[in-house]
């Protein structure tokens, strides 16, 4: 833990940093997999939107 302290005796902590790495891009499965997620979502939204006006 990072500790500092100031002139009237005072702890000041800090958390500690993560190490930092660099995002890869989604293979061409996920990708798929993204599209599909995509596509479900749309549906149940559309699904709940269309509920909602019928009943209103």
């Amino acid at each position: 833990m990072y500790t500092t302290t100031n002139e009237d005796g005072v702890l000041n902590n800090y958390a500690a940093e993560p190490k930092m790495y660099y995002a890869e891009y989604p293979a061409i499965w996920e990708q798929r997999k993204y599209v599909l997620q995509a596509f479900f979502a749309t549906l149940i939204v559309t699904t709940i939107v269309l509920v909602g006006f019928s009943v209103s």
